[in-house]
């Protein structure tokens, strides 16, 4: 028996806004998208261009309130092959909310403040 990674969820409340940040911050695109047939939910698929992996964004038509993400302290990681642009873009994005030097490395929350770290290509 062999399993594979194919997708991460996060849950969204407004799906354009989330569609343009994983665009802007990470260069992620839709690869594929699924709405129920009554319109009580969309999924979208996104992707890197590179790797199979993808990220599926869910939106609830009727959900209203922001989704509880716990104390968990779970995250996606991207490994970026210009680590000082990636730097400068998310920090001009506003969207840095912690960084350890130490380590080399730094998140970014999205716009539901899912934590997203930034490594470096080369470690």
């Amino acid at each position: 028996m062999k399993f594979q990674f194919a997708h991460n969820n996060f849950n969204v409340l407004d799906l354009e806004k989330s569609l343009a940040f994983y665009r802007e911050a990470l260069g992620l695109r839709e690869v594929r998208r699924r709405e129920a047939a009554d319109g009580s939910f969309v999924l979208v698929f996104l992707g890197d261009g590179e790797t199979s992996h993808q990220l599926e964004l869910t939106w609830m038509k009727e959900r209203r309130d922001p989704y509880n993400l716990g104390d968990n302290e779970f995250h996606l990681a991207f490994r970026v092959d210009d680590y000082d642009a990636a730097h400068a873009l998310h920090e001009k994005m506003g969207c840095i909310c912690f960084e350890n030097k130490a380590m080399g490395i730094y998140f970014i929350c999205d716009p539901d403040d899912y934590w997203i770290e930034i490594i470096p290509q080369k470690r």
